[in-house]
């Protein structure tokens, strides 16, 4: 899949051109492995293109004989050499006349990094040290040999694990209050999805406050420090705006303190005292109201003054 306007396109135009002719020298009349290109600005190619959400280019992908229609296909990562092309496609021939196993992950020149596979998309991870003063994670396509179709690019993304701070033991977890270790992976198993062929920029605006959590001291363990956030986030569609995703947060300066202290037993003696005392208190009112009001009616009976 090639657009004629992309700098890289027309770098592998050649290649690939040898690479066909390559392969139909070696197998001649074996039609098996077919090698065919698709112009993505073309009446009819747009809508191909559009379908297998091709939006980087070139873009190389495996159509196989028994593909369903919701059958994702794989992608070529290798080398943009007639060598490596060529013996690449020539796995898919063995995989054809069963000389070797059936695989969606190739790997013909045996370096343990797959020439193709398929799947969509990338996993981002990692560890990031920042300043205490407001900021922004950029995350955008970005590539050395690909031009990119920003009308049709997805940053739709799933947000595993975000957190601040230091990484807390199973021991920290266990001190931290409920609603606090909630706010620590706010954002945690949140899916975030653009709108389909529309450019949509995701934009996430994050909010972190510094908690030093202190456990009763017979527990005999050091306070907790820990960073929680809340997060608020916006779709960006605008014109000309390329797809991206940018986590803005801002730690602020101040910190929030929470130390847990047991009762001593005659905090709880004097409670318990003071609830008894009421229900007495409340008791003896209603009592008195009560009698009250039989000898009202007891003097009106006698007075023959009851309707």
């Amino acid at each position: 899949f090639y657009a004629p306007w992309c700098h890289w396109c027309q770098r592998l135009a050649p290649v690939w051109e040898k690479s066909t002719a390559t392969l139909q020298q070696k197998f001649p009349g074996d039609n098996r492995l077919i090698m065919a290109k698709v112009d993505c600005t073309s009446p009819g190619g747009d809508a191909l293109c559009l379908k297998h959400r091709v939006d980087a280019f070139p873009t190389i992908l495996v159509f196989r004989k028994d593909d369903t229609g919701e059958s994702q296909h794989e992608s070529y990562h290798g080398e943009r050499s007639v060598p490596a092309i060529t013996a690449w496609a020539e796995h898919f021939l063995a995989q054809a006349k069963r000389h070797i196993a059936k695989t969606n992950v190739v790997d013909s020149d045996m370096d343990g990094v797959p020439d193709s596979h398929n799947g969509v998309g990338c996993m981002v991870s990692g560890l990031v040290h920042v300043q205490r003063a407001p900021g922004m994670l950029k995350i955008q396509a970005a590539s050395d040999s690909h031009e990119f179709h920003w009308e049709t690019m997805d940053v739709s993304h799933v947000i595993n694990h975000l957190s601040f701070g230091p990484f807390l033991s199973e021991k920290a977890w266990a001190v931290l209050p409920p609603h606090i270790a909630a706010a620590v992976g706010a954002m945690d198993d949140r899916s975030f999805t653009s709108d389909q062929h529309v450019p949509t920029t995701h934009e996430h605006y994050i909010k972190v406050v510094r908690h030093e959590v202190s456990p009763p001291s017979s527990w005999k363990s050091k306070a907790v420090v820990s960073y929680g956030y809340v997060g608020h986030s916006n779709n960006i569609q605008k014109a000309g705006e390329v797809p991206t995703v940018r986590v803005n947060y801002d730690i602020l300066p101040v910190v929030v303190q929470v130390t847990e202290k047991r009762q001593a037993l005659y905090h709880f003696v004097t409670q318990l005292c003071a609830i008894v005392g009421g229900v007495f208190t409340v008791a003896g009112i209603v009592a008195a109201i009560m009698d009250k009001g039989v000898n009202l009616m007891t003097k009106k009976a006698e007075l023959g003054k009851l309707g």
